[in-house]
């Protein structure tokens, strides 16, 4: 048996023998999970039963999915609060600051514009703002949940920083449509 059945149902952070903290040092998550996926992958049980080998085949999935969630810092952040209790309702929950909202209103309009222009320089540009003001953000994420505890004051952050994820997909998007056609 690859682990105990009990392991299974540990969450993401205890696969890995992590704290459940949003900073996370991103070299040990990856030692970690080599460390579980070379015990775990299915081509290492070959030799086992049909029945133990889809449990591998399970093992693995999970681990993947573990560590996929870990190392993106907003699933990360997610997956966190839901663990504390703290589930953001992103679907039903569209709360927003009406500042923020206006801000993300006239950043949109401008991606549009500069997709429309084929203005790769003013793509790029937005997408460093967004950029650093992310990282602001996923600062600000940290300490209002590492450090003050703050869940809904996080869970309120995350929120914001699904629509900035967004829009720097929709950035990276206007990018590759404006340089496909240069």
């Amino acid at each position: 048996m690859i682990f105990s059945p009990d392991d299974f149902a540990r969450d993401h952070f205890a696969l890995f023998g992590l704290p459940r903290r949003q900073a996370l040092d991103e070299t040990e998550l990856e030692r970690q999970y080599r460390d579980v996926q070379a015990r775990v992958h299915p081509d290492k049980h070959t030799h086992l039963t049909e029945a133990d080998q889809r449990l591998a085949m399970q093992w693995a999935t999970r681990t993947n999915e573990a560590y996929a969630t870990l190392k993106s810092p907003l699933k990360r952040a997610v997956y966190l609060l839901c663990l504390l209790g703290h589930d953001l309702h992103a679907e039903r929950n569209t709360a927003m600051p009406a500042g923020f909202l206006i801000e993300q209103i006239g950043l949109r309009e401008a991606v549009a514009e500069a997709r429309g222009a084929s203005g790769i320089g003013e793509l790029e540009r937005l997408r460093r703002q967004m950029q650093t003001e992310m990282s602001n953000q996923y600062q600000r994420l940290t300490q209002a949940m590492d450090e003050a505890h703050d869940y809904e004051r996080a869970a309120g952050i995350a929120r914001e920083l699904m629509f900035q994820e967004k829009l720097i997909y929709e950035i990276d998007e206007a990018l590759e449509a404006v340089e496909a056609n240069a």
